[in-house]
C-alpha cells in the first residue's frame, strides 16, 4: 500500500512539476546568496582600503553597511522563499495529495 502511494506520488506530474519548480528556484536563491556573500568575503580578504574607509566625520566604515547589506538580504531572500513556498508550493502540494488520495 505505502509503495503503491509512493509511486502515484512520485509519477504525478503536479509533483513533477513542484519538485523542477522547487530545485529551480531554490538554486536561484542560493546563486544569489553566496554571490552576495562570497562577495563581501572577496572585500575583506582583497579590498580591505575600500572597506575601511570612513563614512563622515564618525568611526563608521563602508564595511558596516555592507554588511548589515548582507544580513537583510539574507532576510529578504528567506521570506520570499516562504512567500513561494506559502502559496504556490503549498497549492501544488495540496493538489498532489488531493489527487493521489482518492
Amino acid at each position: 500500500m505505502q509503495d503503491d502511494m509512493l509511486q502515484r506520488i512520485l509519477n504525478h506530474p503536479k509533483y513533477q512539476e513542484l519538485k523542477a519548480k522547487r530545485s529551480s528556484f531554490g538554486w536561484w536563491l542560493t546563486l544569489a546568496m553566496m554571490v552576495v556573500y562570497y562577495g563581501f568575503i572577496l572585500l575583506v580578504a582583497f579590498n580591505k582600503a575600500f572597506l575601511s574607509t570612513r563614512l563622515g566625520d564618525g568611526v563608521m566604515t563602508i564595511g558596516i553597511p555592507i554588511g548589515f547589506g548582507v544580513i537583510v538580504f539574507t532576510i529578504v531572500i528567506t521570506a520570499i522563499y516562504v512567500k513561494r513556498a506559502n502559496t504556490e508550493f503549498d497549492e501544488l502540494s495540496n493538489a498532489v495529495a488531493q489527487a493521489v488520495t482518492k
